[in-house]
């Protein structure tokens, strides 16, 4: 045998061997890739057995609420899973920018409703953020089975942040939106009929989005609480405390904006939903809750942040959130030495961050987005498969003595 047959013969097995050990599958000319975003993706961060559709749809409500839908989709031709998302710039910009986010969808791909109905998972972003923002864990979340709506939450940016406080009782109110629009369009002849289980539900947030998620599933602000902690001397030296001025001085507008005739002493009411079966709240706003509005919530929480987050701190959200929810079932997945924005959308999908400046917007200055996304996948996937599903497989991979990620710190009950 020459040298150059020699040298094909290696070629050809390394080409197979890569693909194998990339789940390349051909079956009677199907074609099925799936690779997370890394070749050391771990389980739950390879992309699941569903091909991804999206689709933007508005909700015809009081005030209108525009959602964008990620669900398991038909693609009998097997085309590729390439989409460019619109996204909303929720500040002042120059005339005519725009900006869009890359992904891996089809859009309004018909729906596959071979397994469905599948469970629903809300998607609420960060403040100010647009509703693709988070594409990249909102098609993950599809391929493997479950539905994700992301609202366009009502916000902007306003740069003395004079009106951070409304999103408190807006955002709420706009996750109960989506699920009368969602109890309507899952009834016979409706947009979700054999899509969409609505007695199964998760919401998922970042940031703002994570004081979303924890007030979906019964947490209840305390301004009180708040208050006495912005009071106390450990925080005035605290470089977190400027997050102290962005509610205080608004309480009495925030009861008037809810319908209260004055602000609660303690506990403000609830605003949930009990079919909310588990959260995962990323870089929460804890704070907001204190202890005892946390107290209230019962249903499966998994906490992920990164210690070092100055947007949310972590002793202000994730740890918090972890320590004081009542959940019988909790997990808590600690970034070590992130920042905030670890779970936005990485400049690659987001350009046009770089281009205006915004690059601490869409990296992390120690993680690799990449590695970082790779692993919020997994652990949230695993998450909502063993919550929702009642998959054995992935509960058992959020068994303590089985995660070991170099740079994540981890904690479970219920495990």
């Amino acid at each position: 045998m020459t040298y150059g047959k020699q040298f094909i013969r290696i070629v050809v097995m390394l080409v197979v061997l890569t693909a194998l050990s990339a789940g390349v599958m051909a079956q009677e000319g199907e074609t099925v890739v799936r690779t997370g975003l890394r070749p050391d993706a771990p389980t739950y961060g390879v992309r699941g057995v569903y091909a991804v559709g999206a689709r933007d749809l508005v909700i015809d409500a009081e005030t209108p609420l525009e959602i964008s839908v990620w669900y398991p989709a038909l693609n009998d031709a097997n085309l590729e899973e390439v989409i460019t998302y619109p996204y909303t710039l929720k500040m002042d910009m120059p005339p005519g920018m725009t900006a869009t986010i890359a992904g891996h969808a089809l859009s309004d791909a018909p729906f596959d409703l071979s397994a469905g109905p599948y469970p629903l998972v809300i998607l609420s972003t960060g403040f100010a953020m647009g509703r693709t923002a988070y594409a990249w864990l909102a098609e993950h979340l599809a391929s493997y089975g479950f539905v994700v709506i992301a609202p366009e939450h009502h916000e902007r940016y306003d740069p003395t942040i004079s009106t951070f406080w409304q999103a408190d009782i807006t955002r709420p109110q706009e996750v109960l939106t989506v699920l009368a629009s969602v109890d309507e369009q899952v009834a016979t002849g409706g947009a979700f009929e054999g899509l969409i289980d609505a007695e199964v539900v998760a919401v998922v947030g970042h940031s703002s989005g994570g004081y979303t998620a924890l007030a979906a599933a019964g947490g209840r602000i305390n301004m009180d609480a708040l208050q006495a902690h912005c009071a106390s001397e450990s925080v005035a030296a605290d470089p977190s405390a400027w997050l102290c001025g962005l509610l205080l001085p608004y309480v009495a507008d925030m009861a008037d904006m809810a319908g209260l005739d004055a602000a609660p002493e303690g506990l403000w009411p609830a605003w949930a939903d009990a079919r909310i079966d588990a959260i995962v709240p990323m870089s929460d706003e804890a704070y907001k809750f204190g202890q005892a509005g946390l107290a209230e919530i019962t249903v499966p929480v998994m906490a992920m942040g990164g210690t070092l987050d100055t947007g949310a701190p972590y002793a202000w959200g994730t740890a918090l959130t972890y320590e004081h929810v009542s959940s019988t079932t909790k997990v808590l997945v600690a970034f070590e030495n992130a920042e905030h924005m670890i779970f936005s959308s990485d400049c690659d999908a987001l350009p046009l961050y770089v281009d205006i400046g915004f690059f601490p917007l869409c990296s992390d200055h120690i993680w690799d987005m990449d590695r970082a996304h790779d692993l919020i996948n997994h652990f949230a996937t695993a998450f909502l498969l063993a919550e929702l599903v009642g998959d054995a497989d992935a509960a058992a991979a959020l068994a303590p003595d089985g995660v070991h990620f170099a740079g994540v710190t981890y904690e479970a009950q219920g495990f």
